[in-house]
């Protein structure tokens, strides 16, 4: 789609994320072993044919800097197509990015330079596939100035989104923010409401007028409420109208896998804002088991990352010892290159460069780059980042009174050991 520009937000301080987000951008955050949450936005940019990308980082974006220029320096600069991260420069003032709306300001003059006929806005930490041609399709059907993608959710959910209000063609009329009673439903479904996404898509002219006419922070909270009456600002009903055809292996009811071409409605509807540390590990959990909620394996709809330069993942099997059998086992689980399991995962995701040794039990767990599980150490529901060496025998995730009095441990009960708390075998 040559005629849109994307921005990508990617300047999230991840407060709720801590303490994954301690020296890392939460867009920068891992996410389903290989993979950087930035990478789901991204990519759908890509598959979509949108090649004009900018990226705004801002706080401890180092990490995600360096992922975006290992991973991502795939664009061709003599078919105009880019991938640019734009840090704040003070071009207009001494602030940082103050909000949504405040960055594409400071940045406008992209905008202008590179004058496509529509500009996306994105969220850089959002888990989801997206066909963005069909989001502009509909945009323009509509004849709409502005258009926002919206979360069809059950009402009971009202009170933590912003929910739009709209009339029986989807133009909104109003919103509310986070209503805790009496959400306005979607006309003729009193069960569910529209939650904003914050995917928002402009008619370039029209955002540029905006932008220049005013000093609001944020599109959500304070620009589109006053709008609504001199704008033709409609909503994207995410769900109904999002639809990814993917090949995808399946299983047949003999174990034969075929390749098969369908309209994979599970992922189309799929949309998880990993905004706190128990969402982030139901996240990683629905890309487990058998079905999963959400497929990382199409092939029509790849997600592209950073190749981490690794073997293929190894499991050590041997003969009985006095202290029993080494058996490397992974049963429903991801398992990144560069691993070696002589122990039993399950239900669990691994990152490059794990170590899960002999006897070690690792259940419903999430285990990012360069951690050893020492043997016989017994792990569950736990989110364990990079560079830990856990001592042998380590039990967590099974006395919760106990992993308090070290580690953060969700409302959930999913415990988490920040970056490098073990750094030493014992």
């Amino acid at each position: 789609m040559k005629d849109v520009l994307a921005f990508v937000m990617a300047g999230g301080r991840g407060e709720r994320l801590m303490p994954l987000t301690e020296d890392r951008t939460k867009p920068a955050v891992p996410f389903g072993g290989i993979y950087r949450l930035i990478d789901l936005p991204l990519s759908n940019c890509i598959n979509s044919q949108i090649y004009k990308i900018i990226v705004l980082p801002q706080y401890k974006s180092q990490s995600l800097h360096d992922h975006l220029e290992d991973g991502w320096n795939i664009f061709s600069q003599e078919l105009s197509h880019f991938l640019k991260i734009v840090h704040p420069q003070q071009r207009i003032g001494l602030d940082w990015y103050r909000g949504t709306a405040d960055s594409i300001r400071q940045n406008l003059y992209l905008v202008e330079r590179h004058r496509s006929s529509h500009v996306l806005i994105l969220s850089g930490d959002h888990i989801y596939k997206m066909d963005y041609s069909q989001f502009l399709k509909y945009h323009k059907e509509k004849e709409a100035h502005i258009t926002i993608s919206l979360l069809e959710v059950g009402t009971e959910l009202a009170y933590q989104f912003g929910v739009a209000e709209v009339d029986e063609e989807f133009r909104i009329l109003g919103f509310q923010e986070k209503p805790k009673k009496d959400p306005k439903t979607i006309p003729g479904d009193p069960n569910h409401i529209l939650a904003s996404m914050g995917i928002y898509i402009f008619q370039t002219e029209v955002l540029i007028d905006i932008l220049k006419s005013g000093n609001e922070d944020d599109f959500g909270r304070d620009i589109i409420p006053k709008l609504l009456n001199s704008y033709r600002i409609y909503a994207y009903p995410y769900r109904k109208q999002n639809k990814i055809e993917d090949y995808i292996y399946m299983t047949m009811e003999d174990g034969e896998r075929r390749l098969q071409l369908e309209a994979h409605t599970r992922d189309s509807a799929y949309w998880r804002d990993v905004g706190n540390l128990d969402a982030y590990w139901n996240a990683n959990m629905d890309l487990t088991g058998v079905d999963p909620y959400f497929n990382l394996y199409g092939q029509k709809w790849p997600l592209h990352t950073y190749q981490v330069a690794a073997p293929p993942a190894k499991f050590v099997f041997a003969t009985e010892r006095a202290d029993g059998f080494r058996v490397g086992k992974a049963l429903d689980s991801l398992v990144s290159p560069g691993c070696i399991v002589s122990g039993i995962v399950r239900n669990s995701v691994l990152s490059p460069n794990v170590v899960v040794r002999s006897w070690a039990q690792v259940d419903e767990s999430v285990i990012m780059d360069r951690v050893v599980v020492g043997r016989h150490c017994r792990i569950k529901k736990a989110i364990i980042d990079k560079n830990n060496v856990i001592p042998a025998k380590t039990t967590i995730g099974y006395n919760p009174s106990e992993d308090r009095k070290r580690f953060t441990v969700t409302p959930r009960g999913i415990v988490v050991i920040p970056k490098g708390y073990f750094r030493e075998e014992e």
